[in-house]
């Protein structure tokens, strides 16, 4: 089997960025200067994490409103990064993200509730490597002077999506689980 330095990030990187982006006051663009998606799995029990580096999304958020709020995130997979050319390379390639034939990762949520302790659960469908599956990502919000603020983490299984397919199906190398973070900004509104 081969051994890839830093795979396991990849697997889990495409679907959290996607899910947990779900809020603004009205239909806003993130400050992708000051937003992040990152992905981090295990290989052989190590954590590693990987970026992605372009995605973007459009929100719409009004807690006195939750029925009529959404969200829509777009990644491109091509963009991810984990740390060394060779193993960033063979993650967008066919077995991993397969990001010639599947170039974006994409989340749009179906509906958005008040969850525990103050968060939103985001109920959505997220499509990575052609495959949709249901997700609720529970994400927090806050507003400051630099505009909206969602933070999360979504958790996903990178085996129903087909991330790390053929010989890298084996989740005893590569874990199954894997941790996607989001920190999202939209700016403040002008005016």
């Amino acid at each position: 089997m081969k051994r890839m330095t830093r795979p396991g990030a990849i697997a889990v990187a495409a679907v959290l960025a996607t899910a947990g982006l779900a809020a603004n006051l009205a239909w806003a663009q993130i400050d992708t200067a000051k937003s992040t998606v990152t992905a981090t799995a295990r290989q052989i029990g190590v954590p590693m994490e990987g970026k992605f580096k372009k995605f973007d999304a459009a929100v719409s958020f009004d807690p006195a409103k939750l029925a009529t709020s959404s969200a829509k995130v777009e990644i491109d997979v091509s963009s991810f990064e984990i740390g060394d050319a060779e193993t960033t390379k063979e993650v967008r390639g066919r077995d991993w993200f397969d990001a010639a034939k599947y170039p974006k990762a994409v989340f749009q949520s179906t509906g958005i509730k008040a969850g525990a302790a103050g968060k939103f659960d985001v109920a959505g469908k997220l499509t990575i490597k052609g495959k949709t599956v249901d997700v609720v990502v529970p994400a927090t919000y806050r507003q400051d002077a630099a505009g909206q603020v969602f933070d999360g983490v979504l958790p996903i299984k990178r085996t129903a999506f087909n991330i790390g397919a053929g010989e890298w199906g084996d989740t005893s190398v590569v874990a199954d689980d894997v941790q996607i973070k989001f920190h999202i900004v939209t700016p403040a509104k002008k005016g």
